[in-house]
């Protein structure tokens, strides 16, 4: 797999999946949890704290001793892993010259020794930069290890794969949102991603502010055709986790007061063996389980499918454009 394609897997080193920086051999000049931060990482001139230079990401002391540092990471959904991003940015003199990366699916709380494997051998990095590796794995893993060698910093790990959910064991009887992150929803494509992402429409829990969900641009032409909106429109298009049947659909437009679209419609399809760029293409054609309903501001809005036939992927359709904070697709699985 290369990295344009990994790269639009999911984050399974994310945050709001429940990950955690479990344990680090040395944090002293930055803290072990920043290293699977969301946002980019920054650099402030002129921000230092009690051990010296503020920096955003994990950073060991130099080392004056035999050994090297590691930080153990804890996934907060288990999953299949098609590639690492190790980002050194903003670190320049004080990033390790190497790196290698572990996994691990341990019986235990906390793996031992045995438990390890390396999945990326020892690496050169270089500073203020991004590195991509990808790996070729069908294991589920729980716990990363990631080393530096001998010590220094680095900004961010993003670890790129597939949630796994136990689909053949799952209770085909309970009601989930078959387009949640968290089960393995994915986003695929949106047409513009000026001011927020699609992945966040499918997040866990509520948004938390106006940047906490899907928000594209003002569009331009609006300044010169009047009736542009009724023209054309902005769309985003998901994966859902398993094929299902939707029973109860939740748009939220939580945080949006003025910029949240008029108006919203989805399309659906049961579709297998396509990639992401062949639904894409085929998505406008999609017959619609919601025709175009009005939305307000700042609200939770809940709508029933007009058809509750097994479906695989969604197109939400925004018109003309602005922001939604979370979708949901409430319904049982099938198949």
């Amino acid at each position: 797999m290369t990295i344009a394609e990994f790269t639009k897997l999911t984050n399974l080193a994310a945050t709001r999946l429940g990950t955690e920086v479990i344990f680090a051999t040395d944090d002293f000049f930055a803290d072990k949890a920043r290293l699977i931060n969301p946002e980019a990482p920054i650099f402030v001139p002129d921000k230092y704290d009690d051990n010296g230079k503020w920096m955003d990401g994990w950073e060991s002391r130099r080392k004056r001793i035999e050994g090297h540092d590691f930080a153990v990471i804890k996934l907060g959904c288990s999953g299949i892993i098609n590639g690492f991003e190790v980002d050194t940015s903003h670190f320049t003199g004080n990033f390790p010259p190497f790196c290698s990366i572990d996994v691990a699916n341990p019986t235990a709380e906390i793996p031992d020794e045995n438990d390890w494997q390396e999945i990326v051998g020892r690496s050169e990095l270089q500073g203020d930069s991004q590195h991509y590796y990808a790996v070729e794995s069908t294991s589920i893993w729980t716990h990363i290890r990631l080393h530096i060698f001998p010590d220094g910093g680095v900004a961010r790990l993003r670890v790129y794969g597939q949630v796994f959910i136990d689909w053949d064991n799952f209770e085909r009887s309970k009601i989930i949102d078959l387009a949640a992150l968290e089960y393995g929803g994915r986003a695929i494509y949106a047409n513009d991603m000026h001011f927020g992402v699609p992945e966040n429409l499918i997040a866990p829990g509520n948004g938390v502010n106006m940047g906490d969900g899907w928000e594209t641009r003002r569009n331009l032409e609006r300044a010169t055709d009047p009736d542009y909106w009724t023209k054309t429109h902005d769309f985003a298009i998901l994966e859902l986790a398993h094929m299902g049947e939707v029973e109860r659909i939740i748009i939220d437009t939580a945080f949006f007061k003025g910029n949240f679209p008029d108006r919203v419609s989805i399309q659906a399809a049961n579709l297998s063996g396509l990639s992401d760029e062949e639904v894409t293409v085929q998505s406008k054609n999609w017959p619609k389980i919601l025709p175009v309903q009005k939305l307000i501001a700042d609200n939770e809005h809940e709508f029933v499918p007009q058809n509750a036939n097994p479906i695989t992927h969604i197109r939400l359709n925004i018109y003309p454009d602005g922001g939604v904070s979370r979708l949901r697709m409430f319904g049982k699985i099938i198949g």
